[in-house]
């Protein structure tokens, strides 16, 4: 896989895994894997589909994040090398 986005796990308390942040790092993942997934196996439809809920679903933390904590929502997009919210 191109992008190491590995965390520790153990470090983090149960209060934090519930947060945005974390919750936008675990998609990234999983968007990640899902990615090299369709590189050996190209016309895997269900888990396409699958992919794109799991973007549906970050967008819509990204745009929480934005309204909420802009700093917060700056700091992660750089943090996890992924393009920001496009402007309307």
């Amino acid at each position: 896989m191109s992008k190491n986005l590995f965390m520790d796990l153990s470090s983090i308390s149960e209060k934090e895994k519930g947060s945005v942040e974390f919750q936008i790092f675990r998609l990234t993942n999983r968007v990640v894997k899902l990615t090299y997934h369709f590189k050996k196996h190209g016309k895997d439809y269900s888990s396409q589909r699958g992919l794109w809920k799991i973007l549906g679903k970050r967008k819509r933390l990204l745009a929480y994040l934005f309204k909420t904590n802009f700093v917060s929502y700056e700091n992660l997009i750089i943090q996890l090398g992924i393009r920001g919210l496009k402007k309307n």
